[in-house]
């Protein structure tokens, strides 16, 4: 049986808890700028139609006299530590999702903390005693139930789906509640007469292949109930990015490049630190009218070279026919290798010594800035 963990508007949880005098109010976490997203607001915001990823000025539309604060990462993250401490005296097997959310493999700890309803009764008990917050918990055969269930009865929830009773809820389903069933896959799906999960057994299996791809080969497993996805306590990170909402939309391309580079400083310098290099870069765009694109491109020899990492990003962008202007620029490093991996040359080329010359500049900058701090060494184009 596998748990799934969902902290209830954690962000906005958390100021509560700091500051009593925000209990009960509309607290809606992502800064004050226009120009920003909601983080995560509290259930009192919601109930105005408030919810997270919400551009910032729509929010104070429909919740003018909402609270509106600035994210504390380093607060949520120390409170998240405390979170997944507790996880850990019920399991071994605990896989953060994010900083409010994981699965937990509960399998084989039922002679220890009791039958599975009483684990999880037990966990959003310890959770409540030592932290003061709440938490929604939903336990199923697999993590694609479990997480599933965890949002059925939130906020402050308990819902379990026993083996013997999943195919009865997967018959009613909503296929919308179903994770990657995004907007154009539900217009596919409502054409097809598809409504909930359970109506995609009735449907041959080659047709929802050709119509969905993949994704109906998934669709098709689920359906049945099946989720082989194990918890993984230490799963390897995949990918590194930074992304930044502009002041004002812009098409001016220099600015952009200068928001590239200060991305690719931040990046790679978290690949250093985490003794990794990557082979794929890819650019990130939202335009003004908050259609997102991506660009990718794959290098030869992975790197952790801000240079590189800028250089690359920025032919990406040159070659991106600006027909909108950009609200948001992001981008980020997948493909991600250890530092230490010995990697197959080409004999006639000089990639690899530009690859180092530039990595042992970005470790002595790392080492400066270490001992004196961020600020006291920056490239000139990004003053």
């Amino acid at each position: 049986m596998i748990l799934h963990i969902d902290m209830d508007a954690f962000y906005a949880s958390v100021e509560q808890l700091d500051n009593s005098e925000l209990k009960g109010k509309c607290i809606i976490v992502g800064g004050t700028s226009k120009r920003g997203v909601v983080s995560a607001a509290s259930y009192e915001a919601r109930k105005f139609g408030v919810h997270s990823a919400m551009p910032m000025y729509r929010a104070k539309q429909k919740c003018p006299h909402g609270i509106f604060l600035f994210p504390r990462i380093d607060r949520y993250k120390e409170v998240s530590k405390k979170i997944m401490s507790i996880l850990n005296d019920f399991s071994p097997l605990v896989e953060p999702v994010s900083i409010d959310e994981a699965y937990v493999d509960i399998t084989g700890c039922k002679t220890i903390f009791g039958e599975t309803e009483e684990i999880g009764i037990k966990i959003k008990k310890k959770i409540k005693e030592s932290i003061n917050l709440t938490c929604s918990i939903g336990i199923a055969p697999n993590k694609f139930l479990a997480k599933i269930a965890s949002d059925m009865n939130k906020p402050d929830g308990l819902f379990v789906i026993m083996p013997d009773k999943v195919q009865h809820f997967i018959e009613s389903l909503p296929i919308q509640k179903v994770p990657g069933v995004g907007k154009t896959s539900f217009k596919h799906l409502e054409q097809i007469g598809i409504q909930t999960l359970g109506d995609v057994k009735k449907y041959p299996e080659k047709m929802l292949m050709k119509r969905l791809g993949k994704f109906g080969q998934r669709l098709i497993e689920l359906s049945k109930g099946i989720d082989n996805s194990s918890v993984e306590p230490y799963a390897k990170r995949k990918s590194i990015s930074r992304e930044e909402t502009l002041r004002e939309d812009t098409r001016e391309k220099k600015l952009l490049s200068k928001y590239l580079l200060r991305q690719a400083e931040k990046v790679g310098r978290d690949l250093r630190r985490l003794g990794v290099k990557g082979r794929s870069i890819t650019l990130k765009i939202k335009r003004s009218d908050f259609k997102q694109v991506t660009r990718r491109t794959t290098i030869d020899i992975p790197t952790q070279s801000s240079k590189v990492i800028y250089i690359e990003a920025k032919k990406l962008l040159d070659a991106y026919k600006i027909l909108k202007k950009i609200r948001l620029i992001g981008l980020g490093v997948s493909g991600l290798v250890s530092d230490d991996l010995p990697i197959q040359m080409d004999l006639f080329s000089n990639n690899k010594k530009k690859n180092t010359s530039w990595e042992k500049v970005d470790r002595a900058v790392d080492t400066i800035t270490k001992k004196y701090g961020k600020d006291v060494i920056t490239r000139a184009t990004l003053k």
